[in-house]
């Protein structure tokens, strides 16, 4: 409280908002899920490799938060993992057919093994790193077992190119249901207010912004900010969110977020990505709902 005992804080709402899957959305999250489930048994295969368990596990999970997250995040995702991997095989097969590696032989571990301490890397490193581990880390140990994940892989991108291209996103249109209604549009004026979306996936916040703009009807009303934007662009673009009245909305992940307050700009939020740590919820909400706010805040989380 303030010296004078009026509350410190203003009063923050958080609403969960369910959505369900289109059967095309449900057919690639089983397809992908079963993909993530074998590759995660083959990981016994590598009894003694911790570092490589480590970074394959962990490249599995981003898959399956991406493809929570949009179907172009999982598609660019499933994409980038193939074309990494084919140009693995390939080289795998020049070293084989030159003799220094036969095809039932298991290949070295340290080609997926970068020491890279991902809980300590932050903002744009973190983002970087992530990437890396997602689209290379494999449990394939010998040529034959490389080109059956690379048949799983052609697979699982051709349907999720398929979903991409239908426009069946549920999550996207529970998101349009969110923005054109009370309290995002004022009734009293008939104007959008402020709105941040916080997302994880650099895929998901180009896709986004793309849709919004589109929806809006003004490429300058979305300002985008992570881990990519250079710093300066940042700052304008944060300063352009809380002082111009024709930028409408925010589009942030969690590489740019920290650090960044918005309480004068918007008192209202989407957490279209839900973090996996729990703390970051109450970090992303902090963006808003801090001192100096004086509106009552909302939150929507996008389940």
């Amino acid at each position: 409280r303030k010296f004078d005992g009026a509350p410190l804080f203003p009063e923050r709402k958080a609403y969960t908002i369910e959505y369900k899957l289109s059967d095309l959305e449900a057919q690639l999250y089983a397809a992908v899920t079963n993909y993530v489930r074998t590759e995660m048994r083959n990981l016994n295969a590598l009894a003694g490799d911790d570092m490589r368990r480590n970074n394959v596990g962990f490249a599995l999970q981003i898959l399956q938060r991406r493809l929570a997250s949009s179907p172009a995040a999982i598609f660019h995702s499933l994409r980038r993992r193939r074309e990494r991997l084919e140009a693995r095989l390939a080289e795998e097969q020049v070293i084989a057919r030159g003799g220094k590696l036969q095809r039932q032989e298991h290949f070295p571990s340290a080609y997926d093994d970068e020491d890279s301490d991902l809980e300590e890397a932050g903002g744009s490193e973190q983002e970087e790193a992530e990437q890396e581990v997602a689209d290379r880390a494999t449990a394939a140990q010998t040529i034959p077992e490389l080109e059956s994940e690379l048949v799983v892989l052609r697979d699982l991108e051709k349907l999720a190119d398929r979903l991409r291209k239908s426009g069946q996103d549920a999550k996207w249109r529970q998101l349009g249901e969110i923005i054109d209604k009370p309290p995002m549009i004022d009734e009293s004026t008939g104007q959008r207010r402020k709105l941040l979306i916080f997302t994880e996936p650099r895929d998901t916040l180009e896709y986004l912004a793309s849709n919004i703009r589109q929806r809006i009807g003004k490429h300058d009303a979305v300002a985008v900010i992570h881990g990519g934007v250079p710093r300066d662009v940042r700052k304008a673009n944060i300063a352009a969110f809380n002082d111009d009245p024709e930028v409408r909305v925010l589009i942030a992940n969690d590489a740019a977020g920290e650090g960044v307050n918005l309480q004068r700009g918007a008192h209202l939020m989407v957490n279209y990505d839900l973090p996996w740590n729990p703390n970051r919820l109450e970090q992303r909400f902090g963006r808003i709902h801090r001192i100096g706010q004086t509106e009552v805040c909302h939150l929507w989380n996008l389940v």
